[in-house]
């Protein structure tokens, strides 16, 4: 099974199925994710399609989730 590394470009992630929430910015403002063969999560910069990808464990992407649903990061956006 490929391991992949922060950084890799986008592009390198062959048969990654790219996906944004319904909420993006119709402007194309956003991030998308794409789940690896590893289990892992691959984030990369909807403007930047080709450009670096952050990997996250499914732990990891497990925990940022929560935290946004618990309101951990609310102080970080403008209302």
């Amino acid at each position: 099974m490929p391991q992949f590394a922060n950084g890799v470009p986008a592009g390198r992630l062959d048969g990654a199925a790219w996906r944004k929430s319904a909420r993006s910015n119709p402007n194309g403002n956003c991030v998308e994710v794409a789940g690896l063969p590893d289990g892992g999560v691959a984030v990369r910069n909807s403007r930047d399609p080709e450009g670096p990808a952050l990997i996250y464990t499914r732990a990891e992407m497990t925990a940022f989730i929560q935290g946004t649903k618990d309101g951990d990061f609310d102080d970080l956006v403008a209302d």
